[in-house]
């Protein structure tokens, strides 16, 4: 499995692969997805929780395209391999997958995860229904974990807007 920075950052096909062994090998493989924009405690704290579900912690990360789709022209504020270096570089990490679409469905599909994890801001409800589907239909399971509030990216973003006003 890799361990290095330069082998976590997969491709879709890469990422194939590396589950397929993974499963042969009979480890747990946890996913979850995200943009990932400015890296904080918040999201830290949540990917080693996640870690421990399973062995293996695989990350889909949205690229630039599919951020700006999602959030607008100004974000993401780092660019996608920067954002994939940096969550590569956490212990807690042993994959890193960009998924161009606005969805996340190839990264699902090519990950195969036994564990879908979110943070407690979402539920089952609440996740996009096709990838929600897609999931439940390879047999996936859905851990929710507590949200760290006070936490966000986009309250980040509004602390640094505020103190370049003084």
């Amino acid at each position: 499995m890799p361990n290095t920075l330069s082998t976590k950052i997969l491709t879709i096909q890469q990422a194939q692969q590396w589950a397929a062994r993974a499963h042969r090998k009979s480890l747990q493989i946890v996913a979850t997805n995200g943009c990932f924009d400015i890296l904080h405690f918040g999201h830290v704290s949540y990917l080693q929780r996640a870690k421990q579900l399973g062995h293996l912690l695989a990350i889909g990360l949205n690229s630039d395209i599919s951020i700006r789709a999602l959030k607008g022209p100004s974000r993401p504020l780092v660019p996608e391999k920067q954002r994939a270096a940096v969550l590569a570089a956490l212990e807690c990490v042993d994959a890193v997958v960009i998924f161009r679409q606005p969805r996340a469905h190839r990264f699902f599909t090519a990950v195969h995860p036994d564990i879908y994890v979110k943070a407690g801001d979402y539920r089952l409800d609440t996740l996009d229904p096709g990838e929600r589907e897609l999931l439940q239909s390879i047999g996936t399971k859905f851990k929710f974990l507590p949200f760290v509030r006070g936490f966000s990216t986009t309250g980040l973003i509004e602390k640094i807007k505020a103190a370049n006003s003084l």
